[in-house]
């Protein structure tokens, strides 16, 4: 329900959710999603190749190298970042920006950098970050799931050394080691900061209470 007792509508969430690749951010966002349907997923673009089974525009939005460099000297772009030092990736800002602004809340995958551009542009974003129980954890993810060469997955580990430097940007930081409990542990976040106190319209709420007492 978007809009307050006898109030404005209620600002839509922004949640972002970011990680090192192979943590399973995908995953715990889609189980979000299955729960709450109420939240609208973010596609972003990036210019990497799809993986096996991704959908365009679904997944993400696959554009090339000079379709990147036109959105973001445009300025389509919320925020967007060299990833592994070849594939960019980017959140197209008009699509979050509707969906806040018609009070729907809207839910982001990135990594740490682009983390970092969201907090600048729209500092009241609530920041997660997922973290695997240990680097042998996510090493093993990486090769399990097959779909990069040993060579990736080194430069991915690199990567991973560097968004565990950032952790401390963020409000919230999610082991996922069990993934029924990470998935209950992400529901428990959403719903905790839907309802916390600078985004529920609490003032309409109020002034109806009060008014409801009498004198």
């Amino acid at each position: 329900m978007n809009q307050t007792v006898n109030g404005p509508r209620r600002r839509g969430m922004l949640l972002v959710v970011a990680g090192p690749s192979g943590v399973g951010k995908g995953t715990l966002i889609r189980a979000l999603l299955d729960r709450h349907s109420e939240i609208q997923w973010s596609v972003s673009c990036t210019t990497r190749d799809a993986r096996l089974g991704e959908q365009p525009g679904s997944d993400y939005h696959f554009v090339s190298d000079e379709e990147f460099a036109r959105m973001s000297a445009a300025g389509e772009l919320l925020e967007s970042a060299l990833v592994h030092g070849i594939d960019r990736y980017g959140t197209p800002r008009a699509p979050v920006e509707e969906a806040m602004a018609a009070g729907r809340d809207i839910v982001l995958e990135i990594d740490y950098q682009g983390a970092r551009s969201v907090r600048a542009a729209m500092p009241e974003a609530v920041m997660v970050f997922v973290a695997p129980p240990s680097s042998d954890a996510l090493r093993g993810r990486l090769v399990g799931r097959k779909t990069e060469s040993s060579e990736a997955v080194e430069r991915r580990m690199r990567s991973a050394r560097i968004e565990f430097a950032r952790m401390g940007m963020f409000e919230y930081v999610l082991v996922n080691d069990d993934l029924d409990q990470a998935i209950e542990d992400l529901c428990a976040i959403y719903l905790a900061e839907r309802m916390a106190l600078r985004r529920s319209g609490w003032q309409a709420l109020q002034s109806e209470l009060l008014n409801g007492m009498g004198e």
